[in-house]
């Protein structure tokens, strides 16, 4: 198999990854789309120095959200959450309109937070272990324990407000 039918497989698999972190550091379709082709740009220029000493989200993540910060800061636009109703969400299989509304509140304040605490909040719903954020983060693991406590604590006085 090619280099590029490789990356290529790799990209479709782990395709997630990236949606995520576009969709959570962009406010529009095209933003979305741009900050995409970015961050796969980014991955492939990166892909031969990947060295396998981490699991392959991981490098992805980082990769990702490094890229995501980048741009952010380098455009100096911070996304609003004005086109709120143009945003996808995850939905339970049945709709529940109460858990729908909790869902884009919490998302609302996830929004506000810096562009590094969104990232880490982002891999914590994303389910992983405080160990794998400090890698991803290149924080250390007190460092990345001690912020996600403050921003869990942040997040629920202002949702509770």
């Amino acid at each position: 198999m090619s280099k590029e039918e490789s990356f290529t497989r790799l990209i479709k698999q782990n395709e997630g990854v990236i949606f995520k972190v576009t969709t959570l550091y962009t406010n529009s379709q095209v933003d979305r789309q741009d900050l995409y082709q970015e961050i796969v740009y980014q991955l492939w220029k990166s892909y031969d120095s990947f060295r396998e000493e981490s699991k392959i989200s991981t490098w992805m993540y980082r990769v990702s959200l490094n890229t995501a910060i980048k741009e952010l800061k380098s455009k100096s636009k911070r996304p609003s959450f004005q086109n709120e109703d143009k945003r996808s969400y995850m939905v339970a299989e049945s709709y529940d309109y109460e858990y729908e509304l909790r869902l884009k509140k919490m998302y609302e304040h996830i929004y506000k937070l810096n562009i590094l605490d969104r990232g880490l909040i982002l891999l914590l719903l994303e389910g992983k272990k405080y160990e794998e954020i400090a890698d991803i983060s290149g924080l250390s693991l007190t460092n990345v324990s001690t912020r996600l406590s403050r921003i869990k604590k942040k997040l629920k006085s202002n949702i509770q407000k």
